[in-house]
This record gives structure tokens, sequence and C-alpha cells, in this order.
């Protein structure tokens, strides 16, 4: 395998800290992490790989055009990876303005760094040039019917404010392939979950809720449907599609796990029952509350492009994954506890 230098962008959030430690401990790429540490950026994701001389870290915003340029011509990267984003739709509705400053202007000033810095490159490495954008399902809006699923050509349709955003910055990322020839390629995913995940989310909220005896809230009547991928299995399919994929194509990656978000909280009680006993049911303290606005019935992703063309299907079912994630909790209570107490806010800076 030839060694490549990634730039991935957001390494220090859930997902691009998956992306960072896979290709750290499993290829012998070299990564260069640049996140701006935002409430969900946490440097102690990456303990297990922030000493290894094929790692470095840099604090920068992507909306930073110099910046951003200083880091293209210092580390000349072959591969971007772009994670960098604003990605929790209840904190969307209450504020858009920084998720269109963030998932629209910051992509676009990403892909001008990127495209002068590609139209420096000559021969063999301008040829080999990637800008691999990464974005989500929620873009394409819900699905009507049970059995239809999210295709690559699925129209687009965002519901919140967050959706929007990551649908604007799919449109440009294309537009500049298509304007400028740029090499790129975009990934939507399903619902991610595992370890490593900030506590405001779903499954890692209900863990500690229901480790804490607090209400375990679920929206509406908890029958909006969303497909489960677990983050380790994401970031293997995301370098594939990075090292592998075919410039200028979209590829959709799922993890064949269509659940209901009552099934999903219900199964989390039942783990923890069984991992972590108690006398009365964890189950007694789901509370269903109103719903959000403009709430998506139903997501799911048809994940056979990327099986059938580059050869990736998950290693995790929902059930072996669920069981791993809880597990993980219960063994890393320091890693969420600094987190819910805010001094994992604490970090190092890095420098470009």
């Amino acid at each position: 395998m030839n060694t490549k230098t990634f730039l991935i962008t957001g390494g220090a959030g859930f997902i691009g800290s998956a992306v960072v430690r896979e290709l750290i401990q499993n290829t012998s790429h070299k990564v260069v992490n640049v996140d701006k540490l935002t409430y969900a950026g946490n440097l102690e994701s990456l303990a297990s790989v922030e000493t290894s001389e094929r790692y470095t870290f840099t604090q920068a915003d992507i909306c930073d055009a110099a910046a951003m340029q200083q880091l293209f011509e210092k580390h000349q990267p072959d591969v971007v990876m772009h994670l960098a984003a604003e990605s929790h739709v209840d904190r969307s509705i209450d504020g858009p303005a920084e998720f269109i400053q963030t998932n629209v202007v910051g992509t676009a000033v990403l892909l001008e760094a990127a495209r002068a810095y590609w139209n420096s490159l000559e021969g063999e490495r301008r040829d080999a040039f990637r800008f691999h954008h990464i974005s989500t399902d929620e873009v394409y809006g819900d699905l009507e019917g049970t059995e239809d699923l999210f295709t690559e050509e699925t129209s687009y349709a965002p519901s919140s404010p967050y959706s929007a955003s990551k649908a604007s910055s799919d449109h440009l990322v294309r537009a500049w392939q298509r304007t400028y020839g740029m090499p790129t390629l975009v990934t939507n995913c399903s619902n991610n979950y595992g370890p490593f995940h900030f506590p405001e989310k779903l499954i890692p909220l209900m863990i500690l809720n229901a480790l804490a005896g607090k209400a375990l809230p679920v929206y509406g009547d908890g029958q909006q449907i969303r497909d489960w991928l677990y983050v380790e299995d994401h970031a293997r399919a995301l370098i594939k599609v990075a090292t592998e994929g075919q410039v200028g194509e979209t590829y959709n990656i799922g993890g064949h796990n269509e659940k209901a978000n009552l099934t999903v909280v219900e199964t989390l009680c039942d783990l923890l029952q069984e991992l972590v006993p108690q006398e009365t049911s964890y189950r007694d303290l789901i509370t269903f509350v109103t719903d959000r606005p403009g709430h998506d019935v139903r997501y799911a992703i048809d994940a056979s492009k990327i099986e059938r063309e580059l050869g990736w299907i998950p290693e995790e079912t929902f059930e072996t994954g669920l069981r791993k994630t809880v597990q993980w909790y219960l063994a890393n209570e320091t890693w969420w506890k600094r987190v819910q107490d805010g001094s994992y806010q604490g970090q190092r800076l890095g420098n470009v």
C-alpha cells in the first residue's frame, strides 16, 4: 500500500476520530487532523493514537481561508476527508446560523483551498488527489412507504436547518467537480453509533440517563425509524471510498439495521438490565415527550452500490454493535464523565 497523507477535518469528532484511529492503527498512512474543537470535538477520543509519528493535530476553523491554505501548503495531503460539521438537529432548530456558517461557508472555503492546492500539483500526484465529502442520509428527507430505500439517485428534500445545510454542502462539492474538474467523492450515511459518541445523541444519552436513574425521553410515539451504522464499520467504509472510489460518484453507507427509536431504547434497557441488573426495569424510565418540529418519520439506506462496487459490508449487526457500545460506556466512565462536567474542553492546542 502506498503511504498517503490524509487531511481529516473534524477529526476530533465522533466519526472523524474513528476514521483517524482506523487509519493510524490499521494502515500505514499519515494523518493530519484539523479540528476547531467546538463542544463536540474531544482530543481524549484520540489518546490511543496521539503519540504516533504518523499523526499530527492542528486546531483551526475550516472557515479560516488563510489557515486552510497554510495547512495544504505545509502538509501536502494526498486525500482530504471532510467531516467537520455541526450535526445536531435540535441545535440547528434553536440556532441555524452556526450550521450555515460551518457546513455551507466552511465547505466552500475548504473547497477553494483544496482547489488551489490541487491546481499546484503535477503528474501522478495531481491525478491521485481526492476530496472526499462526508454527508448524511438526512438530506433526502424522509420515506413515505415501509419498503422504499434511499439510493444515490434519490432527490434531496431536507427537513431541518441541519439537513438543509448538509444538502447545500453536497451541492457545492458536486459543483466544484462539475465546474472545475476537481476529483471529488460524496458519501451519505445513516445514523452512526458506537464508542466515543457525544452524550447528547440518542444512544449514549439513553445509556447514561438510565445508569443515573433519569428519565429516558422519547420523541412523539417513538415510531420514527432509522437505519443504524456502527461507527467503526463506517470508518472502514469511508477509507475504502477515499482510496478506491470512482471520482464524481456518490456512495450511500448503511448498516442494514432499521429500528424504531422506541425499539432502540427498549433494547438498550434490556441490555443494561443484563449487564447492570437492578430491581426495577430500566424500561420504567421511558418517558414520551412532545415531538420535535419537522421530525422525519423514516430513513433507510440502500447500500448495495458500495457493496457491489467496492466490496464493503458492515461487520457488526445492530445487536453486536449495540452490546459493544454499552460495554464501552460501562468501561469508560472517566471519558464520559469528563464530557458531562466539561473538563474535557481543557485540551492542548496544536499549531499549523
